[in-house]
């Protein structure tokens, strides 16, 4: 941001003078034909240039723990589509064991609430089935007349990249917002030319009101979350704070095409068998004397009933 690295804004990093070409060959097998064949950079005798991106959004859809249903009834998640799961840092290779842990709940109660209702599924309103329709087909009518997707899908990137990344403070998530509104009734109007079949521009189309939604509720939540927390980190707030812990931030929409409601929800208390499970120097690092009560309650419990 302060414009002192390279010209695409990322950092310089160079294997070039710690490894041989063939180790570097080896070791980077994709990487390097990667770069040979896009910026034109042969890492085993030039830098590279790196930069951070988004890999994984803790956040998501908010579910039972143990069913993993939403609050729309007949909607299941898990995996990376589920929030709550890794609070604000997912450790690596945690995915994999929330994935076929969370991802068994969702399906045998998604199959169970499905013979629930058998014969008796709810209805779809013509209108609103006639409004859907409506609403996908718009980008195509519109064609070359509409704004252009790809223009809009870089510009969301770049809000979120420069104003809403790795560090973030109060001025740059406000000026994030003030555009994530200025874009969001830009997408309203985006356009795609050619037909329905396999039409990737008609898809960027649609999925351009989703994305923007969801880089609100990501802009949002960080200015209201007032701290520094895992991979969430304030530049005006450079600290952890235990009270925020206590917090989840839960985002909403009123309408399809409303604004983000974003409100305050305490985290579900842990149950006391898993609680016990942790080692209390390592919590005591981050909760509250009266947590970490609770803790001492919790292994007492636990201890007196085996």
């Amino acid at each position: 941001k302060a414009g002192r690295g390279p010209p695409a804004g990322g950092v310089s990093l160079d294997v070039s003078t710690r490894l041989p070409a063939g180790v570097t060959r080896r070791k980077l097998p994709s990487m390097y034909p990667q770069f040979k064949e896009l910026p034109d950079v042969d890492i085993t005798k030039q830098p590279m240039e790196v930069g951070p991106t988004c890999h994984y959004i803790m956040g998501g859809i908010q579910v039972d723990a143990d069913t993993t249903a939403a609050k729309v009834p007949g909607l299941f998640a898990a995996g990376e589509v589920a929030g709550g799961m890794h609070g604000s840092n997912r450790l690596g290779g945690n995915s994999l064991s929330d994935l076929l842990v969370f991802g068994k709940r969702a399906g045998e109660h998604a199959a169970a609430y499905a013979d629930s209702v058998a014969g008796a599924r709810p209805k779809v309103a013509a209108d609103d089935l006639a409004a859907a329709v409506e609403t996908a087909l718009a980008p195509l009518n519109r064609g070359e007349a509409g704004e252009n997707p790809y223009t809009l899908h870089h510009e969301v990137q770049e809000v979120m990249g420069n104003l809403v990344g790795i560090i973030r403070r109060r001025s740059e998530l406000e000026e994030a917002l003030g555009r994530l509104v200025e874009l969001k009734e830009r997408i309203r109007k985006v356009g795609a030319t050619g037909g329905r079949r396999y039409n990737p521009a008609w898809h960027l189309a649609l999925d351009l009101r989703n994305m923007v939604v969801v880089s609100e509720c990501t802009a949002k939540a960080a200015l209201e979350r007032e701290e520094s927390r895992g991979g969430h980190t304030r530049e005006d707030f450079p600290t952890m704070d235990p009270q925020w812990r206590r917090i989840n931030l839960v985002c909403s929409l009123d309408s399809p095409d409303g604004d983000v409601r974003l409100t305050r929800e305490p985290v579900p208390a842990m149950r006391p068998e898993l609680l016990a499970l942790f080692d209390r120097a390592e919590l005591a690092k981050y909760m509250t004397d009266e947590e970490l009560a609770e803790y001492d309650a919790a292994v007492a419990s636990m201890k007196g009933e085996n």
